[in-house]
């Protein structure tokens, strides 16, 4: 079954934007084996816009741009492959590409064949120049039937931007993933509205077909195609990923893996980090509180407070994991460090219960607990804390 958990893979837009070749594929390739990331799970490597000529041939075909894929795209499946890896690649449900490139509407069964010549496993369909009088479900449904009758296994990453509601019906129409926001960008603002937008909706994604929250940008440091705004600090890239695996959505990571600090490649495969996302029962996670953070108001004018209220700024999350197991994310999304919550009677856990909580600190290693009734740590802001835990019997 395809999808069964969160895809992981990398995909070429965020960075690299128009400037792919198959040379770069072939690099990204090896070092997708050689740093361990196919190993920690990584499976799939994606070409994204810009990959074709401006004009399909005298047959009606897609024909890949020869100066930059001068042997096909076949050929560079066939590597990608021999790396252990699966390819994918990129079209568009509209009448071009957001690039402007040749596209897939009224020619959805020609392409899904096209792409299973080449040994295609993964295509992203996005949304741009979509007519308007055109039918938004019917046009994924239609690829979504082309993919299938192509003769080959492909999984279907649906990329709409989250119009229509595709979370009220993505998976009936057989998407593996849909894009369920607009584009990511580079900076701390863009990745935390995406995931405050998606809140209500993680509940509906599941083993099958999962919300997808867009690209990763961990590890671009602000280098590449969508940088926009201020450079995001390592623990915000952090609390980026964290949220991703909490979530349980996909993980497509945008950074340029050659040159990616040290850093953040052990951040993007951390064990546990990916054990919560790829946990085998795929439960979204369950919000347990979201509120307001005060903080000082170091410099106020004349009528103001000596504090201010940040709106909407912190979460508790509680995530059913297989085994037995939790996960628990105090996330602060505000400038400034606060205590955060969690009444254990909040979580099924009340003092009566006769249970305890044991915490494990996900990135220390720090054992607390056992904890009974409530735990609230501080939390630095644009920062988190997430805890592994079990339940263990008062003493």
């Amino acid at each position: 079954m395809l999808s069964q958990r969160p895809p992981l893979g990398w995909n070429s837009w965020n960075t690299f934007g128009s400037n792919i070749s198959d040379a770069l594929i072939r690099e990204m390739a090896d070092i997708m084996v050689e740093k361990g990331y196919l190993a920690a799970g990584y499976e799939y490597l994606v070409i994204d816009d810009c990959w074709s000529l401006r004009e399909r041939d005298e047959n009606g075909l897609l024909v890949p741009d020869p100066e930059k894929f001068p042997h096909g795209m076949k050929a560079v499946a066939d590597y990608v492959h021999s790396k252990g890896l699966k390819f994918g690649m990129y079209s568009c449900a509209g009448v071009m590409t957001c690039a402007g490139y040749p596209s897939s509407y009224d020619h959805e069964f020609t392409d899904a064949k096209t792409f299973a010549s080449w040994g295609v496993d993964f295509l992203k369909y996005d949304f741009c120049f979509f007519p308007e009088t055109g039918d938004c479900r019917a046009r994924y449904q239609t690829m979504s039937m082309a993919l299938k009758a192509s003769g080959r296994e492909i999984l279907f990453s649906a990329c709409n931007w989250g119009q229509h509601e595709p979370w009220k019906w993505m998976r009936s129409v057989g998407a593996h993933m849909y894009r369920s926001t607009g584009d990511i960008m580079d900076n701390y603002i863009s990745f935390t509205d995406i995931f405050r937008s998606q809140i209500d909706n993680l509940c509906m994604s599941a083993n099958g077909c999962y919300n997808d929250m867009d690209m990763l940008t961990v590890g671009m440091c602000g280098k590449g195609n969508v940088g926009l705004g201020k450079v995001c600090t390592y623990e915000e890239y952090r609390l980026q990923f964290a949220l991703w695996c909490l979530a349980g959505v996909p993980l497509m990571m945008g950074a340029d893996l050659r040159s990616v600090p040290e850093e953040y490649r052990q951040l993007m495969q951390h064990p546990d980090l990916l054990r919560i996302d790829q946990d085998e029962e795929s439960r979204s996670p369950f919000l347990i509180r979201r509120a307001s953070v005060t903080t000082s108001n170091p410099n106020p004018k004349e009528g103001e407070y000596p504090w201010r209220t940040i709106p909407d700024a912190s979460f508790t999350f509680l995530r059913h994991l297989s085994g037995g197991e939790f996960a628990l994310a105090y996330i602060n999304l505000s400038d400034a460090e606060a205590r955060i919550n969690c009444e254990f009677a909040d979580i099924g856990l009340p003092a009566g219960s006769g249970m305890t909580l044991q915490l494990r600190d996900v990135f220390t290693g720090e054992e607390i607990g056992p904890r009974t009734d409530f735990y609230s740590p501080s939390v630095p802001g644009h920062d988190l804390k997430l805890y592994l835990c079990r339940m263990v019997p008062k003493k």
